[in-house]
């Protein structure tokens, strides 16, 4: 395997963490404590072709690699994590979604605004009772001939009120089950489309994540993806490549809290000498690196399995499943290795802890992602 990345591929990272540190570092605590939503950062990013990384050039997206992708990830998770999860969904659910399986009249009408920032998506599977479980929809798409009548609840949307376009699933044909599924572009502004009141969130608290309820949207059949009974191979799909990108985030949040942890070893002194001296402190430091060097070959594998066309259902899996192990046990050592400081806002870890514990739940729970690898390697 080859472990070099190539100079594109480090281009990419690098203007990813030049963008954190010079863009997103000033404020973040700020928007984190007024859950202010970095409308100019995401701007800046969809200028910078961060908001549609792997869409094709002939739709306004910069047609880079999985890799590079999970590299940007990274770098602008260090840093904000609401930004680069608003930037996940918007890449990994909402832009490959429609470019993979979208007509070529849904991909020029709607990605070249979502690839440049001009507005952003939204994916919306989750329900009040079923949660994430695409095959027990409570949502219902009525067909009425030339459009669908759309009723029902979606919680827990990440980009929920600020979205202009949202990938909804739901249930059409009951008696069919999953393959009664469909998924609808739903345009903000559509009559009977409401947005419920952001949620107040432990972390990613500059994203904003609300419910949705539809009250009789008429939605016209043009704006179907796939065939009919199509919506529950689709969420599957986007899901499998959504865990790639909050793997990702995972990994930047642990690298993030692991960065300062060193730092500030190196700076704080105890018993006459900086702490990074004691063996207490250097075990610590050499369990996060070594814990975040394996989340990072298991991020990058499942990245190169999808550029290889490869099936990466299990490595993606892993790769969420043990990056937000990482993230959430590196963030808690981080505040540690900090101390009494570690608990105070300034030192940014103490936000990046509150950040790390909502990768262990969206895009599935560590469980769900172990079912995935058990159904993986059973097979």
């Amino acid at each position: 395997m080859d472990f070099q990345l190539t100079e594109e591929q480090l281009a990419v990272q690098a203007a990813a963490r030049e963008f954190a540190q010079s863009e997103l570092w000033d404020g973040v605590i700020e928007r984190d404590e007024h859950q202010k939503f970095p409308a100019e950062q995401i701007k800046k990013m969809g200028e910078l072709g961060f908001m549609g990384m792997m869409v094709s050039p002939e739709y306004g997206g910069g047609g880079m690699d999985t890799v590079s992708y999970v590299l940007a990830m990274e770098e602008i998770s260090k840093v904000d994590a609401s930004c680069s999860v608003i930037m996940s969904v918007n890449n990994s659910l909402v832009c490959w979604g429609l470019e993979k399986y979208g007509t070529e009249e849904q991909k020029r009408k709607y990605l070249p605004g979502l690839t440049s920032g001009e507005i952003i998506g939204a994916f919306a599977l989750s329900e009040p009772e079923a949660g994430s479980d695409a095959t027990m929809q409570r949502t219902t798409a009525e067909d009425k001939g030339d459009h669908y009548l759309l009723n029902g609840t979606k919680n827990w949307i990440t980009n929920g009120t600020t979205a202009s376009v949202y990938l909804v699933i739901a249930q059409t044909n009951a008696e069919a089950k999953h393959r009664g599924i469909n998924v609808l572009i739903v345009d903000k502004g559509m009559e009977g489309f409401v947005t419920g009141p952001k949620e107040n969130k432990l972390g990613i608290r500059g994203s904003d994540t609300c419910s949705l309820m539809f009250n009789d949207v008429k939605v016209p059949k043009e704006n179907r993806i796939g065939e009919d009974g199509f919506g529950f191979k689709f969420a599957m799909q986007v899901l499998a490549g959504g865990r790639i990108g909050i793997a990702a985030q995972a990994l930047g949040i642990a690298s993030g809290s692991y960065e300062l942890a060193l730092k500030y070893s190196k700076e704080r002194k105890a018993f006459g000498v900086p702490i990074s001296q004691h063996q207490a402190i250097q075990f610590k430091l050499a369990d996060m690196a070594t814990n975040i060097d394996a989340a990072r070959l298991l991020c990058l594998q499942a990245a190169h399995d999808k550029d290889a066309h490869q099936d990466y259902a299990k490595s993606g899996a892993m790769a969420k499943l043990f990056a937000s192990k990482v993230a959430m046990d590196t963030a808690v050592e981080a505040v540690q290795v900090h101390g009494g400081y570690g608990f105070v806002k300034e030192y940014h870890v103490e936000r990046l802890m509150r950040d790390a514990k909502i990768t262990q739940i969206y895009e599935g729970t560590s469980e769900i992602q172990k079912i995935v690898i058990s159904r993986e390697i059973l097979k």
